[in-house]
Formats: structure tokens, C-alpha cells, sequence
């Protein structure tokens, strides 16, 4: 049954109102007769009162007297003036009848000519403008009621926002539809599998998690597995962000906390998922420009305490998902109210390899489709970026009217994403070309050299995107990373600016992106891991993001800027020393560079003899990638940023795995 309104009252009342408007004059017996009747009635002087319209119908009054001999009934049974109608001939011919029987003394009352009443007229002008009042003040109420269902507007902006969805609902997504990440799908199963046998767990003396914090970078599927949760748990499930509970008004976020949980209460056993809830659940206390009366402190303190406050709230349990759990408040991550924190990473070779079977189930796909070969050079790729790459591909193949999706358009998809469009139209001059390819051979000489630097697939000095020239790289998935590592990375990073200056006397702005990474890892390494001689051990991380005071003193700020320096110089000089002693090697790199514009991992080995430290999967995909060859770029761990000085003489765009 529909929930009653008020609205209904002031409806009926507006009908009755215009019931009795409309019958209130017509209260009184009508009766049709005939022209010949209605002139026996006034020869007989049974009427008062004549009225005649411009249609020819005419109306008579009887006289009281003469009710019963008219209607048959009693005069107390037909009202107060009953009447009679009928349609003369004409107006001129009703005007010479009463003037004939006026003049015979048969008929004395009133006689009057009028227009015929419009009644749809009466209606329009009389009644819709009040039928029109009451329907605009009814959807102006309805609009602050935030239209009947509680969801908004002035009188229920303290109500909450969260979106309810019951069993057999809109979301069909199930945990089949999620590739990889086990270990968080076991866990959330668990939660699943708890409410729907809770005798299981309860029989041992087991308790239900009250909540479960999903963390992660973000496009791994936090959410995904959330919409997983309410497609197989079977309970109703309430889903909103952290910013729902953000509202202008003092006191709303709390208000809304209350009503939200009023309502899971009320559907027990169900869950509550809450997305980006650093939004609301902020450190407390640690902005000093906001007062006392922090609206987001007020909401959270209300979050807090119906979690695990003095009430209980038995059969509710709590999902919630953020990228940045360092923000949170402690009281918001303790046992009892986030019992587990569950780390949604990015994927590894074999969980990319289910991500991409995946996403591959809509897309018409030909036999060179390699999986593996996909799932290997796509190395720091979250979930997001591979449904990504897959649909980037579809719409590449489409583009080229092709029938089914192969592996060039997967490896053309890669390239798009990672290094922008390639701009066959840009034109460099012999000269630039030359400082291009030298730049692009020495990162190249150096990554072939060095045993830990990250082995080389390709390079090209075709432009694409924003960069003149990419080398496409195959990180090594670490857990750890050692100083050596590191040493060689940041060595082969110099690589290009070395080569520059070392072959052609003269450095240009191609290595700004080199520069930048390399000193923000060279920080990193002194300043957080303890990498430095003379600050050993010491890590100077601060996770106060509204402190303005440094961790350390100005002197040791001053020494860390030197062992910076003393660390990117000695890479430097390394580089060059080393590319001074393959100079033959690198001269010959760059000049099949600039005749090829695309070289690949044979090509180097042809030069420099075969790679010492070369893994057997660094072999398979060199091999995949010659088999077609085709303009790329290097696989990156997130995508460069550059700046607008870059863009007319930029000659690198690598970018490499990020300080672990």
C-alpha cells in the first residue's frame, strides 16, 4: 500500500470545495418540458419568472403554490426555486407570446433576455487558477521535502543519502566478475559467507567483524569488490561516499550519521559501505585554522560513537574504502570498529593475466592475442588501467575497420596510453635528430650495461605524445629494492644528458624529466631510507600534513643537500666513464637509431654482445615484440609529468618504478 500523505487531505478538500461550488446554485429540481407545456404552465400562472438565452432555450421559475401540480412532489422535496426548461422557436416569438398573455392578464412575473453561460469559460477563468495555486503550492512542498522519499531538500537535509540495495537487485556483479586479488576476496567472502551461516562462526564463540577497511591504490578495485559484496551477500546493502555526509549546514554530517544508521538497524543483518571515507574521517586535531567547531570533527565524532559507541549495533557491518589510510584517524582504525584492514595492491604477472581474461570476455579477439605476452609488459598496471588498454585496443581496431582485435592493436593501445599519440606530423631538424638519438643510445648503452638497471626492449626517436624520442623498458617486480639497485637506475637515468655532453659538447632540455626523477630518488634514498654516508639509518618522514616545521634541523637540511649533490654527480661521472669506454658501441647505437628510428633488444646485442643478467621472460618478450615491429615506448610505473618548457625540445619521457 502507498504510504499516506497529507497531500491527499488538501486534494479531497479541493474537490469538495468545488463540488459545492458547482452545485450550490443548482441545488434546486430541473424538469425539460416541452414548448407547448411550458405555454399551457404560464397561460395557467404557474410562473414567476422567465429567462431566455441567446441559443433560444428558456428557463421558468414556479411559483411555490404550484410546485406539486408541476413536479408531482412535495414543494420541501424540490428546493427553493425549481425550474423548468424548454427551447422556443425563436426569441421574437417567445417576446409575442408573453406579450400577448401579459396583455391578457394570464401571466404577471418578471421576464429577462440573457447569453448563454460558458461553463468551460466558468471553469478556466474562475476555477483552474485556484487548481493551478494548489498544485504549485503542492510541488513546491513536495520539492522541500525533498520529493516524499526523504533523500534531500530543506526539511530532510539531515537525512541520509545512502542508496539501499535489496536482494535480487540492480547489481549483478558477483565475485567471479573480480580477477586476482585472493587474499582480499578471501576476506570479504568471509564476511559474505558470515551472514548468510552465521551459525558456523557463533557455535566456536565467534563474533562478526564489525568493519572492514579496504586500502589501496587507487583503479586496483576497492569498489569493485564492494559491488561484489552486494551482489552475493543477499542482505540489503547501503552504499554512499564520505563527501554525503559534507553539507553547508551546521550539524547535517552527524544528523546524517544517525539517520543512516537508524535505517541499517532497521533492515539488520545488512551492510554499509562507505567510499572515500577520508573525506570524513580525517585526523582530528590537527588543523589549527579551523576552530572548535569543525563541522568534518562533529561528523566523525558521530561515526565513532555509532560504530562502537555505547549502543550496539548488532547485524550491521561496516565496508569502507580509501587510497589514503595514512590521513585517518587512529580512533576510526582501531579493532571494534575497522577489525581488518585489507590491502587491495596492484597485481602481479599471474593476477594481471585473470584481470585481462576479464576484460577480454566482450572483445572479439583473433589467435595472436597473447595473454602472457600482454600481462608482461604491462608491468604497475592497476585493474582500471588494463580495462583501459583492452577497450583502448577495441577502438583502435575498430578505427582501422578491422573485424577482430590482434596483438598489434593491444601493443598500439599500450603505447597510446603510456606515451600519448605519436606525432607523425612533427618535424625536427637533422641536428635534433642526431641530439635525439644519442640521448635515447646512451639510456639505452647504460640500461644494456649495468646488471640492475632495467632491461631494454625498444627505442625510438619517433615522437609520441609530448616526447621526442621513448625506450621501452621491462621492470623488474621487486618486493625490495637494494642500494645497488637503485644506484644503477639512477646511473642509467643519466644516461642521456651523460651522452649528450660527452659526444656533442653541449647539454640540452631533453633531460629535465630525467633530473627531476633522479632528484626526487636521490631525496628519497638520503632523506626517508637511510641510503647516506653520513646519515645513515635516519629516516626523516613526516605524516603531519598541517605541520610547516621540518623534521630535522637547518644543518641537516644543508647535509642532505649535499649528499643529493655527491650522490647524482657520482652517477654521473659514472655514466659517462662508462659510456667513454663503449664510445665505438654507443656511436654505433645511435647512428642505426637515426636510420632505423626503431631498434630493439637484438639490434643492442648485436653491438654489445649478449646481456649478462638477461632473465628468460626478458628473452620471450623481445622475441614477441620483433615479430611485427612497431613504434613504442617504454613500460612505466605512472605516467610522466612534464612541463610547458619541455615541449619544443624534450628528448626523453621515461619514467621508471617509483622509491619502494
Amino acid at each position: 500500500m502507498p504510504r499516506f500523505n497529507i497531500s491527499w487531505m488538501y486534494m479531497i478538500i479541493a474537490l469538495m470545495l468545488l463540488a459545492l461550488y458547482f452545485t450550490n446554485e443548482n441545488s434546486s429540481v430541473s424538469k425539460t418540458t416541452s414548448y407547448d407545456e411550458f405555454q399551457q404552465y404560464v397561460r395557467s400562472g404557474y410562473v414567476n419568472k422567465i429567462i431566455g438565452y441567446d441559443d433560444n432555450t428558456v428557463e421558468a421559475y414556479i411559483k411555490p403554490y404550484f410546485v406539486k401540480d408541476v413536479f408531482k412532489e412535495d414543494s420541501n422535496r424540490v428546493g427553493k426555486n425549481p425550474m423548468i426548461s424548454t427551447e422556443a422557436p425563436s426569441r421574437e416569438s417567445l417576446g409575442e407570446f408573453l406579450q400577448k398573455e401579459r396583455d391578457e392578464a394570464r401571466f404577471n412575473g418578471s421576464v429577462s433576455y440573457e447569453k448563454k453561460k460558458d461553463y468551460f469559460s466558468v471553469i478556466l477563468w474562475n476555477v483552474l487558477p485556484i487548481v493551478f495555486l494548489i498544485g504549485l503550492w503542492l510541488f513546491f512542498m513536495r520539492r522541500m521535502s525533498g520529493g516524499g522519499n526523504g533523500a534531500g531538500g530543506v526539511f530532510n537535509v539531515g537525512k541520509s543519502k545512502a542508496q539501499l540495495f535489496e536482494k535480487g537487485g540492480s547489481i549483478k556483479v558477483t565475485f567471479k566478475d573480480v580477477a586476482g586479488l585472493a587474499e582480499a576476496k578471501q576476506e570479504i567472502e568471509e564476511i559474505v559467507e558470515f551472514l548468510k551461516e552465521p551459525q558456523k562462526y557463533t557455535n566456536l564463540g565467534g563474533k562478526i567483524p564489525k568493519g572492514a577497511l579496504l586500502v589501496g591504490p587507487p583503479g586496483t578495485g576497492k569498489t569493485l569488490l564492494a559491488k561484489a559484496v552486494a551482489g552475493e551477500a543477499n542482505v540489503p546493502f547501503f552504499s554512499l561516499s564520505g563527501s554525503d555526509f559534507v553539507e553547508m549546514f551546521v550539524g547535517v554530517g552527524a544528523s546524517r550519521v544517525r539517520d543512516l544508521f537508524k535505517q541499517a538497524k532497521e533492515k539488520a543483518p545488512c551492510i554499509v559501505f562507505i567510499d572515500e571515507i577520508d573525506a570524513v574521517g580525517r585526523a582530528r586535531g590537527k588543523n589549527p585554522s579551523m576552530g572548535g567547531n569543525d563541522e568534518r570533527e562533529n561528523t566523525l565524532n558521530q561515526l565513532l560513537t555509532e560504530m562502537d559507541g555505547f549502543g550496539s549495533n548488532s547485524g550491521v557491518i561496516i565496508l569502507a574504502a580509501t587510497n589514503r589510510v595514512d590521513v585517518l584517524d587512529k580512533a576510526l582504525l582501531r579493532a571494534g570498529r575497522f577489525d581488518r584492514q585489507i590491502h587491495v595492491d596492484l597485481p602481479d604477472l599471474n593476477e594481471r593475466k585473470e584481470v585481462f581474461g576479464v576484460h577480454l570476455r566482450p572483445i572479439k579477439i583473433d589467435e595472436s592475442v597473447d595473454v602472457d605476452l600482454l600481462s608482461r609488459q604491462t608491468p604497475g598496471f592497476s585493474g582500471a588501467d588494463i580495462a583501459n588498454v583492452c577497450n583502448e585496443a577495441a577502438l583502435i581496431a575498430a578505427r582501422h575497420g578491422k573485424k577482430f582485435v590482434d596483438k598489434q592493436d593491444f601493443l598500439d593501445a599500450v603505447d597510446r596510453i603510456i606515451g600519448g599519440l605519436e606525432k607523425k606530423s612533427k618535424i625536427t631538424t637533422e641536428e635534433e635528430r642526431r641530439t635525439i638519438a644519442l640521448h635515447e643510445a646512451g639510456h639505452a648503452s647504460l640500461s644494456w650495461l649495468l646488471e640492475h638497471a632495467n632491461p631494454l626492449i625498444k627505442v625510438t626517436i619517433v615522437p609520441r605524445g609530448r616526447a621526442l624520442g621513448a625506450a621501452w623498458y621491462l621492470p623488474e617486480e621487486r618486493q625490495i629494492t637494494t642500494k645497488e639497485q637503485m644506484l644503477d637506475e639512477m646511473c642509467a637515468t643519466l644516461g642521456g644528458r651523460a651522452a649528450e655532453n660527452l659526444f656533442i659538447g653541449r647539454i640540452s632540455t631533453g633531460a629535465m624529466n630525467d633530473l627531476e626523477r633522479v632528484t626526487k630518488q636521490a631525496y628519497g634514498m638520503i632523506a626517508y631510507l637511510g641510503m647516506s654516508d653520513k646519515l645513515p639509518n635516519l629516516c626523516y618522514y613526516n605524516n603531519d600534513e598541517y605541520s610547516f616545521n621540518r623534521p630535522y634541523s637547518e644543518r641537516t637540511a644543508e647535509l642532505i643537500d649535499e649528499e643529493v649533490k655527491l650522490m647524482i654527480n657520482e652517477q654521473y661521472e659514472r655514466a659517462k666513464q662508462i659510456l667513454s669506454m663503449h664510445k665505438e658501441g654507443h656511436n654505433k647505437l645511435a647512428a642505426l637509431l637515426i636510420e632505423k628510428e626503431v631498434i630493439f633488444a637484438e639490434d643492442v646485442e648485436q653491438i654489445f654482445g649478449k646481456r649478462v643478467w638477461t632473465s628468460r621472460s626478458e628473452e620471450i618478450m623481445a622475441a614477441e615484440l620483433r615479430k611485427k615491429p612497431e613504434i613504442g615506448t617504454k613500460i612505466t610505473e605512472e605516467k610522466p609529468k612534464k612541463s610547458a618548457i619541455e615541449l619544443n625540445s624534450e628528448s626523453e619521457a621515461e619514467v621508471k618504478k617509483p622509491l619502494n
